[in-house]
């Protein structure tokens, strides 16, 4: 008796936490994508990170900057000064001033090289916003098939609820008047407190794929989102022939091979740049000195280069070929994994598609005509309620094989589009 007090508060309060829901959102599968690409903050901060990547190209392409040095300026008179003209007006007879001017020119290709490496970091942000797309796409899919799926099962138990209440009010009155049993009315009252617990369980899980789902479409916390499209199968006809193509199109797709292969080109070009910078660069300046040679005005140009005696880099060009090394099997495990992962998925798949052939099309109209036939004699007392309730599992395991096969072939065929990169 505690537990149905218990139950019956929960469904109240439950009741009462649905009304506060203000806004109700009625969108299909199509729509939700629509607003998942253009609202979807991953995705936009996956895009400002391909535009700072840009930026980091554009400053890559600018030399260095030159380098002015003014040095030997005395501030005050010394003794023994040889005179010179005037500087500014009356000041500069007694000064003596040092300025040069250098710049520095990368050597070996250093700085194409550099631009070069810069634009596979773009690359490969841009590999990495499909990965994040990938992701997420599977991600808003299956959080939606979950949300439909969910809401066939409640349409299943509230249809049910309300004709075995029917049926419990009408038993009440029967025990009122001493025509049926108590047990028979208990256990009724049982069976419709038993699918209300199922309806509230679905509505939790339900709250928490909406929080899920309104994350991902960004979407305020006060809204309540129903999926108008019909929980069906997927309508694309698949087949064991097209594995080869599936494993082919993967390689040449998928953003996590992608970036396996972006990252190959990226430890090749900086192994490039690692020998490259073996060769020193070359500072060419360019100096005035006035009154400290023989000359009062002297104008000379100077080069300085560094001496690679004990520096030759061959740590870095070392690490730089093992990492080559490295991504070379990486990209060997990008795609032995996408192999393994395409042919389970259809395995999957298929088996699944199996079950489903078995079931007619017309399979669930009947069960949906002879649940009602069934109420309508239990009502009738024309079978008894053992009878009505063996109908009545059989009825609730038989719609659920039905939703749980849809529901399955979906995951499985979205989890395929996943493993292969693209839409099929």
């Amino acid at each position: 008796m505690k537990k149905i007090i218990f139950t019956l508060f929960y469904i109240h309060f439950f009741g009462f936490f649905s009304a506060q829901i203000t806004d109700t959102l009625k969108i299909s599968r199509s729509e939700a994508e629509s607003v998942f690409l253009n609202k979807n903050l991953d995705l936009i901060i996956q895009k400002l990170e391909i535009s700072q990547a840009e930026a980091q190209v554009v400053q890559a392409k600018f030399w260095p900057n030159p380098t002015v040095t003014v040095s030997e300026v005395n501030l005050w008179r010394t003794y023994d000064i040889e005179e010179q003209p005037a500087l500014i007006g009356n000041w500069g007879r007694s000064s003596q001033i040092s300025a040069e001017i250098e710049q520095v020119i990368q050597t070996a290709g250093k700085r194409r090289k550099n631009i070069e490496l810069q634009q596979l970091e773009v690359e490969g942000e841009k590999y990495e916003l499909q990965e994040v797309l990938r992701e997420l796409k599977k991600l808003l899919r299956n959080s939606i098939t979950e949300i439909l799926y969910n809401q066939e099962q409640q349409k299943l138990y509230q249809s049910q609820i309300s004709s075995i209440t029917k049926l419990t009010k009408s038993y009440n009155n029967q025990l009122t008047l001493g025509n049926i049993s108590k047990s028979e009315y208990i256990r009724l009252k049982a069976q419709e407190m038993e699918f209300k617990k199922k309806l509230i369980s679905l509505q939790q899980e339900i709250e928490e794929q909406q929080t899920e789902l309104k994350a991902l479409l960004i979407i305020p916390s006060n809204s309540y989102i129903i999926i108008s499209d019909p929980l069906v199968k997927p309508e694309r006809e698949i087949s064991e022939l097209e594995l080869p193509k599936w494993m082919e199109t993967a390689q040449s797709n998928r953003p996590d091979i992608l970036l396996s292969k972006n990252k190959e080109k990226y430890a090749l070009k900086n192994l490039e740049l690692q020998n490259a910078l073996k060769t020193p660069d070359i500072a060419v300046s360019l100096n005035y000195d006035r009154g400290g040679n023989i000359m009062k005005d002297f104008i000379g140009v100077g080069i300085s280069v560094d001496l690679p005696v004990f520096d030759k880099n061959k740590g870095n060009i070392q690490d730089a070929k093992l990492e080559v090394t490295k991504t070379g099997y990486e990209i060997r495990k990008s795609v032995l994994k996408s192999e393994n992962e395409i042919t389970s998925v259809f395995h999957n798949y298929q088996r699944t598609q199996k079950i489903s052939e078995e079931i007619d099309d017309d399979y669930e109209e009947t069960l949906d005509s002879l649940m009602r036939s069934h109420e309508k004699n239990f009502r009738l007392r024309n079978i008894s309620m053992l009878e009505y309730m063996d109908y009545l599992d059989t009825y609730i395991e038989n719609k659920m094989i039905i939703l749980d096969t849809k529901k399955e072939l979906n995951e499985y065929y979205e989890n395929l589009q996943y493993v292969v990169g693209q839409d099929l």
